[in-house]
């Protein structure tokens, strides 16, 4: 599949767009199915996912922990699940860091559709002002978000 494709329709938003060959069913578990999430989702190479806990329901919490494998260093983001329709979309809060060091909070709208057998996952990205969402493109969030999609090919693919 071709890279995602990266979008700013507004001040405050960053759509990342992202074609996988495969049904959307199987897209969908790679998105909701923690043992999977944690085999994709996991950074940059020597980065792993020590946390990855989801209860996957509308008013469900999740966490993800990231960890740099060589220098201990370790974030996290968590969030609650606003909206579920299966198969279709995600609607989800999501802030970074935890306790003193947590970020802003954002809103995360994923919405799946599948043609021909190739699915389309749209990620939106909602942040509270312009420099919340500077602040994260400036992290290299969509070239990690890319390098985890690879990895899901990869994983549609076995």
């Amino acid at each position: 599949m071709k890279p995602s494709t990266v979008n700013t329709p507004a001040e405050t938003q960053v759509e990342v767009v992202r074609r996988f060959d495969a049904p959307v069913d199987q897209v969908w578990q790679s998105f909701t199915v923690p043992k999977l999430v944690s085999r994709w989702m996991v950074g940059p190479p020597g980065w792993s996912m020590p946390v990855c806990e989801m209860d996957f329901r509308v008013g469900g919490r999740y966490e993800n922990r990231f960890r740099d494998d060589e220098h201990g260093t370790e974030f996290g983001l968590a969030g609650v699940f606003r909206e579920i329709e299966t198969l279709r979309r995600i609607v989800q809060d999501e802030s970074y860091g935890s306790g003193d060091d947590a970020g802003s909070e954002a809103v995360v709208t994923l919405t799946f559709e599948e043609t021909d057998g190739v699915t389309t996952v749209a990620t939106l990205v909602e942040y509270p002002s312009r420099e919340a969402r500077d602040a994260a493109l400036a992290t290299g969030m969509t070239g990690a978000m890319e390098m985890g999609y690879c990895r899901i090919d990869a994983l549609l693919a076995s």
